[in-house]
């Protein structure tokens, strides 16, 4: 079958568009996609293409460019390209996508820029790939799209089901609409009137320790043996972790860390620069059995009593939590916030048992989402095992049943 696949230039078979909007025009719950240079999809109250579609990032700070597939109205950065087929005969969208995914670590050799890498024109037009007959691309695709509609359904669960905690965490810590709550009156509190039996106080009095990672001379890399180190590219929620742009610290250098390890339940919280807020949740083995974070991440870790991990995270993920956390702005050269902030910050904690209560009721929600997470990883494992494969013809998709 690889007889059948033929070398073409990118250029030869397809447009490239960008849009012109700044990254500025992201609207909160925008009606449509507007894809940036970000791995993350933001929104806009505009549209100006209504297509089926290839997006290409066209810079990255580390040369790892976003890529994505989509059908509909959307808007675009304007270092975003938009990549379409010339001839749909020729070369099908999905199948554009899939080749394009097997590009993108030559694109991130092949790219220029030293602080900023930029793909140019040139490159993208200059890059071959391997076009084999219509339904052979379609099958391929086919194949390939199988694992990523699980992955996306997957998806779609973990945003339920962390919906389904924010929620229960919501009821419970900030409405008190808690199991019982109509025979519990409320008391005055430094934060207004609360159940009683809870208390208002601050964070650094319920955590058991605070702590940041640090790295290397030298910087952050890639290394033989390496332990993971992440930082503000990963500090993303619960379940979410992009793989792709994982930065490692030498083994030798990890054994030494006396701070910044990441244990099972740890909490994490970006504390400078743009992200100063984010907030991640490490569980169950997932994103690693083994890793450490940077110099611009705590680690938190609750006592237990009156707040547990679950509680803990979910109280981070608050948005009224993480305005409070950009407001405390440490330093006006560069926005952050240091430990004695973060132990400052107010919050209410109920009582011993309303805290237990609560943390068996959420915890088999998030614990699902990691497990869902642990899902998506083996599918995107197997998947991109196989795009070299097929996208080779090495594979004889013909062969498989349908």
């Amino acid at each position: 079958m690889v007889s059948t696949f033929q070398t073409r230039k990118l250029g030869e078979l397809v447009t490239f568009k960008t849009g012109k909007l700044d990254s500025n025009a992201a609207v909160p719950n925008g009606n449509y996609p507007f894809f940036t240079c970000s791995q993350e999809t933001l929104r806009t109250n505009t549209f100006s293409f209504d297509t089926e579609c290839v997006l290409l990032a066209g810079n990255n700070a580390n040369g790892i460019f976003p890529l994505k597939y989509f059908q509909g109205k959307f808007d675009a950065y304007q270092r975003t390209y938009v990549v379409r087929p010339r001839d749909t005969e020729e070369l099908t969208t999905k199948f554009l996508y899939y080749a394009l995914r097997l590009k993108l670590d030559e694109f991130r050799s092949f790219s220029t820029g030293a602080a900023t890498k930029f793909l140019t024109l040139t490159i993208l037009n200059d890059t071959e790939i391997q076009a084999p007959p219509l339904p052979i691309q379609r099958r391929i695709a086919g194949i390939l799209s199988a694992y990523d509609e699980l992955i996306e359904n997957s998806q779609r669960r973990i945003k339920i089901l962390e919906s389904m905690a924010r929620a229960l965490y919501r009821e419970w810590f900030v409405h008190f609409r808690f199991p019982g709550h109509e025979s519990v009156p409320r008391v005055p509190s430094s934060l207004g009137e609360i159940p009683q039996g809870w208390e208002a106080s601050t964070l650094g009095a319920y955590l058991s320790s605070l702590e940041s990672g640090k790295r290397p001379k030298g910087g952050i890399r890639e290394v033989e043996d390496g332990v993971p180190s992440i930082g503000a590219e990963n500090i993303n929620g619960i379940g979410k972790h992009d793989f792709t742009g994982e930065k490692f610290i030498p083994r030798a250098f990890f054994q030494e860390m006396r701070k910044g390890i990441v244990r099972d339940r740890d909490v994490a919280i970006y504390k400078d620069g743009a992200y100063i807020g984010k907030s991640s949740y490490f569980r169950d083995g997932f994103p690693h059995l083994e890793c450490c974070v940077n110099e611009h991440v705590f680690l938190l870790r609750a006592s237990g009593v009156r707040l547990r991990q679950n509680a803990l995270y979910l109280w981070l993920q608050e948005p009224d939590t993480v305005q409070t956390i950009r407001s405390k702005n440490a330093n006006a050269a560069q926005p952050g916030i240091n430990q004695q902030t973060v132990g400052g910050l107010e919050l209410t904690l109920p009582d011993s048992q309303t805290a237990e209560q609560f943390d068996q009721l959420v915890d088999p929600l998030l614990a699902e989402v990691i497990n869902l997470a642990k899902k998506i990883q083996n599918l995107r494992r197997t998947r991109d095992l196989l795009l070299p494969r097929l996208l080779s013809g090495q594979i004889d998709v013909e062969a498989i049943p349908t």
